[in-house]
């Protein structure tokens, strides 16, 4: 069985190497490394076992987030990510090689790519996790961005009328949508009396006091 230490002393033997490498080419080298390591870490399942660093132009925001920040919260976000760094990444699907779509951190994604200091301590690149592949599939992106959100931010009622409108018409049952959402049966309701669709009730059983 390899000795851990010895493995270490090997790898940063190698790792020096990077120093002299131009940053394009030593940031695809992190990022392939990175990849190498995460196939053979214990917790490969997990997204945040590989952050890569994606070029700010190749991550763009979704769109059907509800979650609004407001001013003075944008401003303190951008004075955390200023005064203590990428604490957390961003979180995205990989549409292809040179496209990754906002699940979560959308408006850190914002401040990243802001002309100004942060982007260019950055030098143009965001730190990216990518969700699981099986889950990238529009609805379950939907389902996943609410999921980040709703504990910590403010939901637009219009917004998320649309992404419960979305989420039936894709095929989702009420249980569904409330499950995956964080939702109870009530509030699934009453975004679809918001819609105004009527064929989002088709088959609907209504409680006998309605009579």
């Amino acid at each position: 069985m390899p000795d851990a230490t010895d493995l270490v002393k090997r790898a940063e033997a190698l790792f020096d190497e990077l120093d002299g490498l131009p940053l394009e080419r030593r940031v695809d080298a992190i990022n392939r490394i990175r990849r190498c390591l995460h196939e053979h870490s214990p917790f490969a399942d997990e997204p945040v076992d590989c952050v890569q660093w994606v070029p700010g132009d190749q991550v763009e925001g979704n769109d059907y987030n509800p979650n609004t920040v407001a001013p003075p919260e944008m401003a303190l976000l951008s004075l955390s990510i200023d005064t203590d760094g990428f604490t957390q990444p961003i979180v995205a699907h990989q549409a292809d090689k040179d496209r990754f779509v906002v699940v979560d951190g959308f408006h850190r994604q914002r401040v990243g790519k802001m002309p100004g200091r942060i982007r260019q301590r950055l030098r143009g690149y965001l730190p990216v996790v990518s969700i699981r592949a099986a889950r990238g599939d529009t609805p379950d992106r939907i389902a996943a961005t609410i999921r980040h959100n709703r504990a910590r931010g403010v939901h637009g009622v219009l917004p998320m009328t649309d992404v419960v409108v979305t989420l039936l018409r894709a095929g989702w049952s009420e249980a569904e949508v409330a499950r995956q959402l964080g939702m109870d049966a009530d509030e699934v309701l009453r975004f679809k009396q918001v819609s105004g669709l009527p064929e989002l009730f088709r088959g609907h059983d209504y409680s006998k006091s309605w009579d």
